[in-house]
């Protein structure tokens, strides 16, 4: 059975844990509504650590001011079913909130590089604090 993990501090409890006992952790970031791709990697994952970790988080961050957070498709329920079916013995879903809960004090400009390609249409997105 796949455990729901959803704050940052019993998520770095486990990982801590594991680091001691020497376990490996294989880590899948997403943002959710995981399909077959997502699905692989886990498998992967599974054969080859002693843990795997699969996160869900919609990170705000990754949207540009005309993208659409919000419609972002969210489904825990069926991505934790999906990864409990491949054998992931667990999902990080935290609120954002926990990710960020306030002014970080750093804000990155990556400059003109971030400009060209995909940044040229998704003006902001490389961006980060």
């Amino acid at each position: 059975m796949t455990k729901l993990i959803t704050t940052v501090k019993e998520m770095q409890h486990i990982v801590k844990a594991a680091k001691r006992s020497g376990t490996t952790i294989g880590f899948i970031p997403t943002m959710g509504a995981l399909h077959d791709g997502h699905l692989t990697m886990v498998r992967e994952s599974v054969s080859t650590n002693d843990i795997t970790v699969v996160s869900v988080f919609v990170n705000p961050l990754q949207f540009g001011p005309n993208e659409d957070f919000d419609a972002y498709p969210r489904q825990i329920d069926k991505d934790l079913e999906l990864v409990s079916e491949v054998g992931a013995d667990i999902v990080f879903h935290p609120a954002v909130e926990d990710m960020y809960p306030g002014e970080l004090g750093i804000d990155v400009k990556v400059g003109p590089l971030a400009d060209v390609l995909e940044g040229a249409k998704r003006p902001g997105h490389f961006d980060g604090w």
